[in-house]
């Protein structure tokens, strides 16, 4: 898994996928977040605080992730070495979880500079410090576990095609039919509307966010992340 692993970060690194991802993630919230006048603009809200970045990166992520891994096993399939690789001394979730682990890793990168916008809202707060740092933390690992679920969506929907571009619509369909469907039918239920809306990853991700963490919600994202890493397995075995 390792071996694969590695390999994937060279193949992004050495390609321009890895900082275009890095590139457009920063560049799409700077200019939402402090830039372009509207909902998501900070400096409009009158607050110092980062729900308009959480609220934001759910959404540039449902592309961005998958255009990470729509290459994961549509290119092996295009190129014909699906087959080779699945004859190395490696099982097919080893092989799955070394793809699986390295485009999260591309994504986790992405996010780590958006720490400096934790460090200047903590300076343009009056007083300065005056952060919901519980919330805040609580939004980062809401987003980690929605990256993870995003993540196992789109290598799953590589392995449907060997054209990297209906991988990347039907990674975009499915992460967003997870993340916001449910919530947007749950209204069609009436008075189970509460439980419909459970099923979708922003009940859970919202639920994070308020600084909680409810093993719940964990459970719900490693659930998401486990079947479609076992589908994905699956898929590749039985091509």
């Amino acid at each position: 898994m390792t071996a694969i692993l590695k390999r994937e970060i060279k193949s992004f690194f050495a390609s321009p996928i890895a900082y275009l991802v890095i590139g457009v993630f920063l560049l799409l919230n700077a200019l939402f977040l402090w830039v372009f006048k509207g909902n998501f603009n900070i400096f409009d809200n009158g607050f110092a605080d980062l729900n308009s970045f959480f609220q934001l990166a759910p959404w540039i992520l449902i592309f961005l992730i998958p255009a990470i891994t729509m290459k994961s096993f549509a290119d092996e399939k295009k190129l014909g070495t699906l087959e080779l690789l699945l004859t190395k001394p490696l099982s097919s979730l080893e092989i799955v979880l070394g793809k699986y682990f390295a485009a999260l890793l591309l994504a986790v990168i992405a996010l780590i500079p958006t720490i400096l916008y934790v460090i200047t809202i903590w300076q343009l707060g009056n007083p300065v410090g005056n952060l919901d740092m519980g919330s805040t933390l609580g939004s980062y690992f809401g987003l980690l576990f929605l990256m993870a679920s995003y993540t196992a969506v789109g290598t799953f929907a590589s392995t449907l095609s060997s054209n990297q571009i209906v991988a990347f619509i039907v990674a975009v369909f499915i992460s967003f039919f997870l993340y916001y469907g449910f919530e947007g039918i749950s209204n069609l239920f009436g008075s189970i509307a509460y439980f419909i809306s459970g099923f979708g990853m922003k009940a859970h991700f919202d639920s994070i966010s308020r600084g909680v963490i409810d093993s719940r919600d964990i459970i719900y994202f490693l659930s998401v992340c486990t079947l479609f890493i076992v589908l994905t397995s699956l898929r590749i075995t039985n091509k």
